[in-house]
């Protein structure tokens, strides 16, 4: 007890933190808020790509098989020797995500936490996202927009305070993520799409095809991304028609400027009608280099990116993330289970 009290008046207090929510392993060692010891990670891309996705069944697996070894590298490169006397708190991602792999990252901690007697905190890993941020910027205060586009998700949301947030607007359907993926697979591209499509884009030419943006007019901070995957859709059939050979840089910079002009202009609408000034954006399609590039051109507000590895699924996220729910009293139990469809104001 006496050591965690030191830890929490010296800022030595360190965390390692599990995340497992898809199909990436990662684990890390923060030392206070920002101070990073150590981040590891194990991805499956390779894996997947002949699948055109994640299969859940064999992510579960590729994790179990990850998990050990990479804790003990995060330990070792965080030069930590003895866990039980070393470390303060254990966090691990608890949901959203795949059942399956976030029951191996959760029963891993678990069994850690009662192995060296440490308290154990579950993590949000859209909260994660967010804190990806307050991680990697020192200067980014409250309140502030925060926007998640990884995976599944394309949400904007209020940041009062941390720990306190409110969703004001979301996807209708399909996230950017998975829209980048669709149009990838249809064009005869690997798996995972955005960095592919984001690649390719930059030898094309983006008013090549005339894609709508969509919900431009709407007047609402909300998202859709299923009828420009079938805009390009109805593009690659006319010219398959016709008989052309397709042009697929020109296809992927007008794909990608549609998105990129999407996401702009509802976070513009937001930062209108929130009158908050301060946004960071986050997730996996925060690393695309026409939105990074766009958002750092705005005037009207400013906007916060952290280090492209930190956009995707990492466990220094985490770690933050549960540093500061620790500091405000966010407490978990060894009856900890995992929650799949966890949202980003559920009890956070």
């Amino acid at each position: 007890m006496l050591q965690r009290v030191r830890a929490l008046r010296d800022g030595s207090f360190l965390t390692l933190a599990i995340e497992s929510s898809c199909d990436d392993t990662a684990v890390a060692l923060l030392e206070g808020q920002r101070r990073i010891r150590s981040s590891v990670l194990s991805s499956q891309v390779e894996s997947h790509s002949p699948f055109g996705g994640v299969v859940p069944e064999f992510a579960s697996r590729m994790h179990l098989e990850a998990i050990l070894p990479l804790i003990d590298r995060a330990l070792d490169e965080g030069k930590i020797s003895d866990p039980k006397r070393d470390l303060d708190l254990l966090a691990v991602t608890a949901g959203p995500g795949l059942m399956g792999s976030l029951l191996v990252g959760v029963m891993a901690a678990k069994g850690l936490a009662q192995a060296w007697d440490k308290p154990i905190l579950g993590v949000n890993h859209l909260e994660g996202h967010i804190f990806a941020n307050v991680v990697n910027h020192a200067d980014l205060e409250t309140p502030f927009l925060a926007m998640v586009v990884s995976g599944g998700h394309t949400e904007v949301v209020l940041v009062r305070e941390l720990g306190s947030y409110e969703v004001i607007g979301e996807t209708r359907d399909d996230a950017a993520g998975e829209a980048y993926d669709k149009v990838a697979k249809l064009l005869g591209l690997p798996y995972p799409g955005g960095p592919v499509i984001d690649r390719l884009a930059k030898d094309g030419d983006d008013r090549a095809f005339d894609f709508p943006v969509p919900l431009s007019s709407s007047g609402k901070v909300e998202f859709s991304f299923s009828g420009l995957k079938t805009a390009v859709l109805s593009q690659v059939d006319k010219l398959v028609a016709e008989g052309r050979t397709l042009p697929v840089e020109d296809l992927c910079a007008s794909f990608q400027r549609a998105v990129v002009r999407s996401l702009v202009s509802k976070l513009d609408l937001a930062v209108s009608l929130t009158g908050v000034k301060s946004v960071a954006v986050s997730g996996g399609v925060g690393a695309n280099s026409a939105l990074r590039g766009e958002l750092l051109s705005q005037r009207r507000w400013k906007a916060y990116l952290p280090d492209p590895f930190y956009c995707t699924d990492n466990a220094v996220m985490i770690a933050g993330a549960a540093y500061h729910g620790w500091m405000r009293g966010r407490r978990s139990g060894i009856d900890l289970s995992p929650s799949p469809s966890w949202g980003i104001t559920d009890g956070v």
